[in-house]
């Protein structure tokens, strides 16, 4: 495998695992949080954060590297990419209702919540600091909105089953699916080191 195919697996990979959005940086923790009861809740969730992580991190790029830097205009760009995040989740919820009703009717009020998920902002942010190239940001935004499902189906699997456990009152609710989520952390922290870049 060459070098540079090397480095867009190992920028996917980590993005799913050692660098998760979620679990490393605690991005995206509110939806993370109120989503993650329910599988089904949660993959649709999952699937429409990847559609818009790796779509805008791409449109971000191209708008920092045409745009916002030959016009010296750096000290806008958290303003240009939240609007270009809420353009593109506005123009994709009417391009989905127009062409899949059933999918837009599944992905329901998620698609127009993902505008607000710090997540995809934060990633966009990831992408202008180290500075990657075009590819690289696609495959960054891929792997994190796919780190981030992987992550929200995890503690939904794991939510759903603790329905039938017992746990103590004060750690019901947010508290137990905060010491979840620590554990998964602690988890995806395994990673690292599988990938010598």
């Amino acid at each position: 495998m060459s070098n540079e195919y090397m480095g867009y697996f190992a920028i996917f990979f980590s993005a799913i695992f050692t660098q998760n959005v979620l679990l490393t940086y605690y991005l995206g923790m509110c939806p993370f949080l109120g989503a993650s009861r329910e599988v089904k809740t949660a993959a649709g969730l999952g699937t429409a954060v990847t559609l818009v992580m790796t779509c805008t991190t791409v449109l971000n790029y191209i708008v920092y590297k045409y745009l916002i830097v030959p016009y010296d205009l750096e000290y806008l760009r958290f303003i240009v990419f939240i609007i270009v995040i809420a353009a593109f989740v506005q123009v994709a919820e009417i391009v989905i209702e127009r062409l899949s009703e059933k999918l837009y009717n599944a992905l329901g009020i998620f698609l127009p919540l993902i505008t607000v998920n710090c997540a995809i902002l934060g990633v966009s942010l990831f992408m202008v600091i180290r500075e990657y190239t075009l590819g690289l940001s696609f495959f960054y935004g891929l792997g994190s909105g796919l780190g981030w499902m992987l992550a929200i189906l995890a503690m939904a699997g794991i939510r759903q089953k603790m329905t039938k456990s017992r746990v103590p009152g004060p750690l019901a609710g947010t508290g137990i699916a905060l010491i979840i989520a620590g554990i998964m952390a602690i988890a995806f922290m395994g990673f690292s080191g599988v990938i010598k870049g």
